[in-house]
């Protein structure tokens, strides 16, 4: 039976707690440095108590290290690296070939940063030892099919959560707008802002609105189909969050994949454990900009969030009447409560306010601007939900079994958990005979079943030798010393790891890597060479400057959005910019991929530079092709 995974972000500590509580068979976290979330850092010793908890469970830790690296932080990125393994982490999440190099030891999976979009890309990682590659956000499910079918390693895809619009460490936009870079850590999200879709000559098209900005994932209607094309970790995005969030969405997505897993005997759950949440799980109730399943059926209209980037929730209803400080929500009862936030999308954005009084279907909020009849009505924090959440303590157990039995001079005790991990714990007693066997028989068995806050569940027992009465003190007493040595032997197991070697017979599917692919250090450098690369192009990443060079490629398409794809009959002709204030970006649109890309056209022209959208020497809005050789 294969093993299907699914993987949870943790910002820290305590949202890896609550990724496990409530049901991920793997989490991923990020470490002092190097993990692509700056916000999200953690010390050894954090990643060390999250490993000891997430073992017991034989849930895996996969540690980020998926920046791309300098020269000169190899040999801190190398320690970095080490730390984490001496930590217990199970797995390394990179981007920069760098790390393939440094004989670690440890399992790899190729970060989704490094853009894995083809079977041949995907098919290269696995023979030179990635162990699991994880796909690009934008691929459809026969694209993922293929990409399964051809690759020796383990699939990873992003199921939910926010939508990169660039493909995966290919995106420069906001390096290229600030000091920030999205490929070292500290993306300024310039896809969220608001921008204007102009001719570039003055005339205007779309004034103001988030035209990067798409819908998040949710896939779980689609686990079974991802399962059926070959993926086999089911990954949720959301280093950033709270643990509010992951207790939701985790036992949403548990449930999910269990329904799934139930239908497909070849398949297994990665982990072991129960975990029953005291609430009903809604990833609706959690922060989402609108539900997507984005181009999982292809590329298709629809995936945008032009409004507003922030956090709309669930449809509650719409405005009927409006009253001078209350509002009549259309549909009688009101679904709403004093305290729930709520926004109304309107032509001009979004607007938000606090229910103040309920009062059957009138509402009266903190403000009313932004309100007018009509309005869609969106809850975008449920107050009594959120209550729900934080009052949760919803335990993960491992069911198991006690055998007892009664000598004449001790009392002993036998745990097996479901997985056939043995304790034996036992207590001299000089023991009576039992005046009523039958009912000392089943005091022994209630309170062998008495498992308390440990992780496991003694859901049967079986007692032997119960014509000899034994207190139940002492049989308490011999049930924590047998749980805690089942304990200890769960943490002894060792969780299968996956090391490869590096095929150095693999060849790389091109033999030229342009400068959105970022090869920024010796190391990554010899790697490429080693496996057939001859000509690579000055990293983007390292360039003074972006300008005249493709920053963003995406198979998202503004034309597409609004209904002028190139394919049909546009209205809108010639070249098309994004603008917000002196940034400008041209739009360049290859039908043929159907793709679309961004190329700066940086600020004022300087005397004798380059005509705007010129490219850079080594620049390149495209990965180039294969050569025939490569069989792609």
């Amino acid at each position: 039976m294969k093993p299907i995974e699914l993987l949870a972000p943790a910002r820290d500590y305590a949202s890896a707690v609550a990724a496990v509580d409530y049901g991920a068979d793997a989490v991923y976290i990020g470490g002092a440095r190097f993990g692509a979330r700056h916000a999200a850092a953690n010390t050894p010793e954090q990643i060390a108590r999250v490993a000891e908890y997430a073992h017991r469970y034989g849930v895996r830790v996969h540690a980020t290290l998926n920046t791309l690296l300098r020269d000169d932080e190899l040999s801190e990125a190398e320690r970095e690296a080490r730390a984490l393994i001496a930590a217990g982490v199970d797995a390394l999440i990179v981007q920069d070939m760098a790390l393939r190099r440094m004989d670690l030891g440890v399992e790899l999976h190729a970060s989704t940063q490094t853009g894995i979009r083809t079977p041949d890309e995907a098919r290269f990682l696995g023979e030179a030892g990635f162990a699991r590659v994880i796909l690009e956000r934008a691929l459809s499910l026969d694209e993922i099919r293929a990409v399964c079918a051809a690759t020796q390693a383990e699939v990873e895809c992003f199921v939910h959560g926010a939508i990169c619009v660039g493909y995966s460490g290919r995106c420069f936009l906001s390096r290229s707008m600030s000091e920030r870079s999205g490929n070292r850590g500290a993306c300024s999200q310039p896809c969220r802002l608001s921008w204007d879709l102009t001719d570039g000559r003055g005339r205007t098209y779309v004034a103001g609105k988030h035209l990067l900005s798409v819908r998040d994932m949710n896939l779980a209607a689609r686990v079974g189909d991802l399962l059926d094309a070959g993926v086999r970790s089911l990954k949720i995005e959301g280093r950033l969050k709270d643990t509010d969030y992951i207790k939701n969405v985790v036992a949403y997505y548990r449930r999910a994949v269990d329904e799934a897993l139930a239908l497909r005997p070849e398949l297994r759950r990665a982990s072991v454990g129960e975990s029953l949440p005291d609430f009903e799980p809604d990833p609706a109730k959690s922060f989402t900009r609108g539900e997507s399943e984005y181009f999982l059926d292809g590329r298709r209209a629809g995936v945008a969030s032009f409004d507003t980037p922030k956090a709309v929730g669930e449809c509650v209803g719409r405005v009927a009447r409006v009253g001078r400080d209350r509002f009549l929500l259309e549909g009688g009862a009101a679904a709403l409560a004093p305290g729930d936030g709520i926004c109304f999308v309107g032509r001009d954005g979004a607007s938000g306010t606090r229910v103040n009084v309920v009062d059957g279907a009138w509402i009266r909020p903190n403000r009313m601007e932004g309100i007018v009849a009509g309005a869609e009505v969106r809850r975008n924090y449920d107050r009594l939900f959120h209550q729900a959440l934080e009052r949760s303590r919803t335990r993960r157990v491992i069911a198991a079994r006690a055998e007892v039995e009664v000598a004449e001079h001790e009392v002993r005790m036998r745990c097996t958990d479901c997985e056939g991990v043995t304790a034996r714990a036992a207590l001299p007693c000089e023991a009576a005979p039992a005046k009523n066997p039958g009912a000392n028989a089943a005091a022994i068995g209630a309170q062998a079943r008495r498992s308390g806050d440990t992780i496991f569940a003694v859901r049967e027992v079986a007692v032997r030798g119960a014509e000899r009465f034994v207190p139940a003190s002492l049989v308490a007493s011999l049930r924590r010393e047998c749980l805690d040595a089942l304990l200890r032997a769960r943490l002894g197991l060792r969780l299968p790891h996956l090391i490869l070697a590096e095929d150095p017979a693999a060849r790389y599917p091109a033999t030229r890597l342009g400068a959105d692919q970022n090869v920024t250090n010796r190391l990554a450098e010899r790697f490429y060479r080693d496996h057939g690369v001859e000509q690579i192009d000055p990293p983007l990443e390292l360039a003074p400057s972006t300008e005249g060079a493709c920053v963003l490629r995406s198979a998202y398409c503004i034309r597409r959005e609004i209904g002028e794809c190139l394919r049909g009959r546009p209205r809108l002709q010639g070249d098309l910019y994004l603008e917000r204030g002196s940034h400008r970006y041209r739009l360049d649109f290859d039908c043929r991929r159907c793709e679309m890309a961004l190329v700066d056209e940086g600020r004022t022209p300087r005397p004798g530079a380059p005509r705007p959208g010129t490219p850079r020497p080594g620049a390149t809005c495209r990965t180039p092709r294969p050569n025939k050789t490569n069989n792609r």
